[in-house]
């Protein structure tokens, strides 16, 4: 049986018809999918292209950007697991839940639980993975991010009295006025 042809569908940038890829949100060919990634990782570069070719600034008015729309996280998501190494020969599994191939929460776990020293450091991780997906959810979901949510997030994380996500709790919890404090004191700032 012959090899299929890949889809072709309609590049939503240049409208070309091309095969297309998945990037921030939009199926483009591959050549807007550099622009877009040259756009999000190199804004100095496109300006300075920008001038020299339009004369005149990328933005000559400022201008309001749109909030998006919240949208909830279902119940289920697909999702990717990627299996790696650390430098100390440790292998991880790296668990991406995506929503049209965009991340939104990510989970870390170890092979090794009956190794003391990194389960030690596990609620460090996911305290970790628990921001980052909330930051996920904000940039593709435009899931409000506050500072309430921030805090909920790591007072999950915590496993122990005195952890670092308790810890990072009592002393983030001062600046919030939602939030209760601990029965004993935060540690002092430093002056």
């Amino acid at each position: 049986m012959p090899d299929m042809p890949p889809e072709k569908t309609r590049c939503e940038l240049c409208n070309a018809e091309k095969k297309l890829h998945h990037a921030s949100g939009y199926q483009v060919c591959s050549a807007c999918r550099v622009i877009i990634g040259n756009v999000k990782n190199h804004p100095e570069i496109i300006r300075k292209l920008w001038l020299r070719f339009q004369d005149e600034p990328i933005l000559p008015e400022p201008c309001r950007v749109e909030q998006m729309e919240a949208r909830e996280l279902p119940d289920v998501v697909n999702g990717k697991r990627y299996r790696t190494i650390d430098r100390d020969q440790n292998k991880w599994y790296l668990s991406i839940s995506e929503i049209e191939g965009s991340p939104v929460e990510v989970f870390a776990s170890t092979a090794f639980d009956r190794n003391h020293e990194l389960q030690s450091r596990i609620s460090d991780l996911t305290t970790i993975t628990r921001l980052i997906s909330l930051i996920l959810r904000h940039i593709f979901l435009g899931e409000p991010l506050t500072l309430d949510k921030c805090l909920k997030q790591i007072q999950r994380s915590s496993r122990q009295r005195n952890d670092l996500p308790d810890m990072l709790y009592g002393v983030l919890s001062r600046y919030n006025d939602n939030t209760p404090q601990h029965d004993d004191p935060a540690p002092r700032p430093d002056a």
